[in-house]
């Protein structure tokens, strides 16, 4: 792959997500991206979460309901989603790694990673309900 050309605004998207926990979507992305670049467009900002995703230095979850959530947080860790709000909250746990030996067991290949996240109700909505 070509060497990446530098972008401000690129950069400040990566600056974003890395002083954030709550996992924000797109859209929230492109609101606080605005107060620094009033005339960035929302795709620009779509396109470039999509690249930082692809080249691996944002994670993309996706939910399965609701919008995709982007991480600055690209080392091993898993997440709890919220099927109620839909928010996505980094999970605190003793490592499961021992998963990839128990998934290679019945498994001809290699298994290089794994994503787990883990779906019910977050406190809040169950405070609230």
């Amino acid at each position: 792959m070509p060497k990446l050309k530098y972008s401000k605004q690129r950069e400040s998207i990566k600056e974003f997500l890395a002083s954030r926990t709550d996992h924000p979507t797109a859209d929230t992305v492109y609101m606080n991206i605005r107060e620094t670049f009033p005339n960035i467009s929302l795709g620009t900002v779509y396109r470039n979460l999509s690249l930082l995703s692809d080249i691996g230095e944002i994670m993309k979850i996706t939910t399965g309901d609701g919008a995709d959530r982007f991480d600055g947080n690209t080392t091993p860790h898993n997440h709890f989603v919220c099927t109620e709000c839909h928010s996505v909250i980094d999970l605190e746990m003793d490592s499961i790694d021992n998963i990839v030996e128990i998934a290679g067991r019945n498994f001809d290949g290699h298994i290089a990673g794994y994503v787990t996240n883990f779906y019910g109700v977050c406190g809040d909505c169950i405070k609230k309900s």
